[in-house]
This record gives C-alpha cells, structure tokens and sequence, in this order.
C-alpha cells in the first residue's frame, strides 16, 4: 500500500459520502478552511489536499488511516524497495 493509495482511498471516501449527502463540498471546505472550488477540485481528482489538510478532515471526521485499509490487506508485505 502507497502513500497514493491511501490518498485515493481517502478522497473516494470523501467522495461517496458527498454522494450519498451525509456531507456535502461546502461543509468539508468550511471544516478545515479551505475554499469550497478547491475542495470540489480534489473530490474530482484535479487538485491533492496538503498532508495538513488531510489530516483536519481525518480529524473532524474520525477517520483514521486504518480505516482506509481493508483488514484482508493488513498481512500483505509491504512492496518497498531495499
């Protein structure tokens, strides 16, 4: 699992709660102070969070990095390189 993965799974995440309403862009903008277009713009992948940034929404939201990793993953080897 990479770094990027885990963005990815972070911003799907984010996504789909926008999707089913429980959240919506303007709410998550304000969470953490950020400009709702900027927030639109990385729901729709254009635009990264700040590690900062990503972990205010984690915060606010509970999220923990665990959370993003199915548990059927956590005894797979890490693909580093040595």
């Amino acid at each position: 699992m990479t770094l990027g993965e885990l963005q990815q799974r972070f911003v799907s995440l984010l996504r789909e709660r926008v999707r089913s309403g429980e959240l919506t862009e303007r709410a998550l903008a304000r969470m953490v102070g950020v400009s709702q277009p900027h927030m639109h713009h990385v729901l729709n992948g254009k635009r990264a969070f700040s590690l900062e940034t990503a972990d205010q929404v984690m915060r606010h939201l509970r999220i923990d990095v665990l959370d993003l990793i199915d548990p059927g993953e956590w005894d797979r080897p890490c693909d580093r390189p040595r």
